[in-house]
């Protein structure tokens, strides 16, 4: 399994969740390193913004920012190992984030396997970017899928961000939340489009404002959580962000 890397060892830590609809549970995050995509905003592109690739991100306006060494970033083990180290949290939640884990499908449904066989009723979630379908074993494997389809805030074209057929399948999965991130107000045209396009259930839709400190939310959220009032869809903080700004590992 490639993991992202957190000081000496994996991204593998004990916190709580910070999005989507199991907001405030603590959970154990295992985070996948690589992504097949690439968000101008992303917050953990550490995870894909390697060395020669040709991708921009918004931090490339920051004073000594460099893309990354992959090895450098990169903590390689296998799924008994990683289960290992998730169940010694003793925590009944686990979050598989990335990254886009689904790349790494059967490596993730092994550990899963094995934190079961000890912790039988431990939850799992996945967060998705919704562009590969899961397998079947792996879908009976996951309790939640947290899917964040990427919108053109996201600087990726859409040929590569939006699958139909993978939209298509969370959006008829009871499993699946999807959680838009909205940066500016026309965001939200772009979000009723793909609602109606692919029979997404409104009930399911978190909007979340684009940020990676307070300040960067505050200048968001108010307006957001007032057009999801008025437009009943559930309004999505990020409370880890509150709590802790844009660090790893907490």
């Amino acid at each position: 399994m490639k993991l992202a890397k957190l000081g000496d060892g994996p991204e593998i830590f004990h916190t709580i969740q910070g999005e989507g609809p199991s907001v405030g549970c603590p959970a154990v995050f295992i985070r996948a390193s690589r992504c097949n995509l690439h968000c101008v905003w992303c917050d953990t592109d550490h995870t894909w913004n390697f060395e020669s690739t040709p991708w921009p991100h918004e931090k490339d306006a920051l004073a000594g920012y460099t893309k990354y060494r992959k090895s450098d970033v990169t903590f390689e083990l296998t799924p008994a190992e990683a289960a290992r180290s998730i169940l010694s949290f003793a925590c009944p939640r686990v979050v598989i984030t990335g990254g886009e884990p689904l790349l790494q499908e059967t490596e993730f449904l092994e550990m899963i396997r094995q934190i079961r066989a000890e912790m039988p009723d431990c939850v799992f979630e996945v967060e998705t970017n919704a562009t590969r379908i899961p397998s079947l074993a792996f879908a009976e494997a996951v309790h939640q899928f947290n899917v964040s389809p990427k919108l053109t805030n996201s600087g990726v074209t859409e040929s590569l961000r939006l699958n139909e057929a993978a939209l298509e399948y969370f959006a008829h999965s009871p499993e699946a939340w999807f959680k838009f991130v909205v940066a500016q107000p026309a965001d939200l045209i772009e979000i009723q489009s793909l609602r109606t396009r692919f029979e997404i259930p409104h009930s399911r839709i978190l909007l979340m404002p684009e940020g990676r400190n307070s300040a960067e939310l505050d200048h968001t959220a108010p307006w957001l959580a007032e057009t999801c009032r008025d437009l009943g869809f559930r309004f999505c903080d990020r409370l880890h962000i509150r709590l802790w700004g844009d660090r790893r590992g907490v």
